[in-house]
């Protein structure tokens, strides 16, 4: 949940980015963190292990907007796509305020992208949350390769919960920001809604 700062006057927010490995999470950070004038964001952290690159999360904060005369602050995460860093999924969800699903599009990656959001889901479970009211997003991304199912098909698949979804190509920024934007927008949204007196 989000953190209020009340000598910065900050309200910092926490949007994970999940997804099978080698999805597009990473590249989606990569991408933002480029595009985003230098006094907005702060250090870029991965954190890397000798067997995998995609081990590794990324930090970004972004001021984008006040609440009741607070900054907000969201910090992007990154997790692990790869099954055999469970416990690190469950870690960088702890706290969480929205999330980024960022599936593969491609047909032969169907089948890590449906166990990743189960694993999401079980994850999210187990940390008291129930993934039908916590701000998520869906991304298919990868549009640009031969071999994918069609957005409507993911949709159906991937999307039981009727959630907003964006077709991306995240290497070239396609539908990159229009995740962000979305996701924030709804995390915004939540968290005035939890304000209310």
């Amino acid at each position: 949940m989000s953190f209020v700062n009340y000598n910065t006057k900050e309200i910092n927010c926490k949007i994970v980015y999940y997804g099978p490995g080698l999805g597009g999470k990473t590249t989606n950070l990569q991408y933002i963190y480029k595009k985003t004038a230098g006094d907005a964001k702060g250090d870029m952290v991965s954190l890397d292990t000798e067997n995998e690159r995609t081990i590794f999360f990324d930090f970004l904060p972004l001021d984008l907007g006040e609440i009741r005369g607070f900054k907000t602050r969201f910090h992007l995460y990154t997790v692990p796509g790869q099954v055999f860093y469970e416990s690190s999924r469950k870690l960088i969800l702890r706290g969480v305020d929205g999330i980024v699903f960022v599936a593969d599009s491609q047909l032969e990656r169907m089948e890590a992208n449906i166990e990743s959001l189960k694993s999401l889901e079980t994850n999210l479970k187990e940390q008291g949350y129930d993934i039908d009211n916590i701000p998520i997003v869906f991304q298919w991304n990868k549009r640009d390769l031969p071999n994918i199912a069609s957005s409507d098909d993911i949709n159906e698949t991937l999307n039981s919960l009727g959630k907003p979804s964006f077709d991306s190509i995240a290497h070239k920024g396609d539908g990159v920001f229009e995740t962000l934007k979305a996701i924030s927008k709804l995390v915004l949204l939540n968290l005035k809604g939890g304000l209310k007196s």
